[in-house]
């Protein structure tokens, strides 16, 4: 997937989780962000990126997880143990890597960024519906109108 798209995806649904949101999706979207930005400041140099596990990937990845959870425990919404759950498998995609070293590089690097655009989709869809449930308006996914 292209970097440029993500970032871009990842700028509106944060701004519109920010402008738009209760307190889960700002927290969400302040951990996505956040995750992101460290991400950047970490990972491998391009020729040698995903030739090993990316521990302080990894580590951030975990970090997001928690992060995650722990807004998913809080909430009374149920899109935040999705997002908690995708984050998980991101998870399983370094273990992956840790336990057979000579998983393919663009294999591992599918399984730990896939989710990513999972993730905003739904932070953007539970942002969308916490908004429109505030203001009243009939939830475009409730039955019978």
């Amino acid at each position: 997937m292209a970097p440029h798209l993500f970032r871009i995806l990842l700028i509106i649904v944060v701004l519109y989780a920010l402008v738009r949101g209760g307190r889960d999706e700002r927290i969400v979207a302040l951990l996505c962000i956040g995750g992101a930005a460290a991400t950047l400041g970490v990972i491998s140099p391009l020729q040698h990126r995903f030739d090993d596990v990316e521990l302080g990937v990894m580590l951030i990845d975990g970090g997001l997880f928690l992060g995650f959870l722990g807004v998913a425990l809080r909430s009374s919404r149920f899109w935040p143990l999705w997002v908690a759950g995708l984050q998980l498998t991101t998870i399983v995609g370094h273990g992956l890597k840790g336990a057979d070293a000579n998983l393919f590089p663009t294999a591992y690097a599918a399984s730990i960024n896939l989710w990513s655009y999972p993730i905003i989709l739904i932070l953007a869809v539970g942002t969308w519906r916490r908004y429109r449930y505030v203001e009243g308006a009939p939830d475009a996914f409730e039955l019978g109108g």
